[in-house]
């Protein structure tokens, strides 16, 4: 009877086995089940995206910022020297440096050395003796008592004389006290002469220096730039000059170009440039230090924001978020500098909004969210 109890029992055993496996098998699948469908839904759900900001992209005007230094009015054609083209005495000054003169204004009042006041004194005298002397041989002549050689002898003394004459009226010797004008409107930069000086003949009594210039082509204000800029600059070029002075910050007048040296100065090492600029009514005194922002190679760009240009080893380039907000790369050329804006050149088109930041963590094709709406254009007329 024990004996038919025992294989029962193993029996039962088996059977509890059997179902604990299949138990346990089914957990597997149905675990195994459950982790592929985790692993696909974190797949999809863990695609990377980036947050930028975008902005609209526009085509205009711009230009390469240049920066000069220089003084106000110091170009050599924007100045004009005084001087007496015979010896003087200088008897009075009527005018200090940097005193403003218009043009006739009284400057020094002279007196011509004595010898040439005699030498006009003999050329008028020989006129006269020259005149008669003509006069008596052509009465001659018509007596058939002259020749003609006489008679083309005495008249061509006679033209010398008068010539002799408009030589002296041109220096403006005058016997007597003398006032020298001031030859144009500027400021007094200089003055050479005491009263009491004996001057010379073409000797710089004063030198005045205009603080407008004449037309476009006539330089009032001196600049410096480096060679490799200067090369970029063009006569007619616009140009903004400010004051250096801390006082003055707000201090600026508009011009152009005038002149773009062709070599470097021995001292400065820089490239001399010639600006035109309407300085008169402002407070741009001649010898102001100033600044210029010149507008050099004007041309028609794509307007981006500097922060918006990356460059690698395959170029400069940008991201346009694409249909699906993906992140398109295209490639581009900064043409010039403006401030904060590039003028650039490539394949951007207008109606994509352009990626001005968040740009540096993007790979082309990546989904982008976009924190703001395509909006106002990145940079003003340049």
């Amino acid at each position: 009877m024990f004996n038919r109890k025992i294989p029962m029992r193993a029996a039962a055993y088996a059977l509890c086995a059997a179902g604990a496996l299949a138990a346990g098998g089914a957990f597997l699948v149905a675990h195994a089940a459950h982790a592929d469908a985790s692993a696909t839904g974190d797949s999809a759900d863990s695609a990377p995206t980036v947050a930028v900001q975008t902005a609209r992209v526009v085509r205009e005007n711009v230009s390469q910022r240049i920066v000069a230094y220089g003084v106000v009015a110091a170009a050599g054609a924007n100045a004009a020297t005084v001087s007496l083209p015979y010896v003087a005495r200088v008897t009075r000054v009527l005018v200090q440096p940097g005193q403003r003169v218009g043009r006739g204004a009284p400057l020094f009042v002279v007196q011509a050395d004595p010898a040439a006041v005699i030498a006009l004194t003999q050329a008028q005298s020989a006129a006269t003796l020259a005149r008669g002397e003509l006069a008596r041989t052509q009465a001659l002549y018509r007596d058939n008592l002259a020749t003609q050689s006489q008679l083309a002898a005495a008249q061509k003394a006679l033209d010398d004389a008068m010539q002799a004459i408009a030589a002296q009226n041109a220096s403006g010797i005058a016997a007597g006290a003398k006032t020298i004008t001031a030859p144009a409107a500027g400021a007094v930069a200089q003055v050479s002469a005491a009263p009491g000086d004996q001057v010379q003949a073409g000797a710089a009594l004063a030198q005045l220096v205009g603080a407008n210039a004449g037309d476009a082509k006539t330089p009032n204000v001196s600049l410096g730039v480096e060679a490799a800029d200067a090369a970029l600059i063009h006569p007619g070029d616009r140009i903004v000059l400010h004051a250096l002075a801390a006082s003055q910050p707000a201090l600026q007048a508009p011009g152009q170009i005038a002149m773009v040296g062709a070599s470097v100065d021995a001292q400065s090492q820089l490239v001399d440039v010639g600006a035109s600029v309407p300085l008169a009514g402002t407070a741009f005194l001649p010898g102001t230090r100033v600044r210029a922002d010149i507008d050099a190679q004007p041309g028609d760009w794509w307007s981006l924001p500097r922060a918006a240009v990356l460059q690698d080893s395959r170029g400069q380039y940008v991201y346009q978020v694409v249909p699906g907000n993906k992140a398109h790369r295209v490639a581009v050329t900064v043409k010039v500098e403006h401030g904060d804006i590039y003028g650039v050149d490539g394949a951007l088109d207008a109606a994509r909004p352009l990626v001005v930041s968040g740009n540096y963590e993007l790979e082309d094709g990546m989904t982008v969210r976009v924190a703001n709406a395509a909006q106002a254009k990145p940079g003003g007329a340049r």
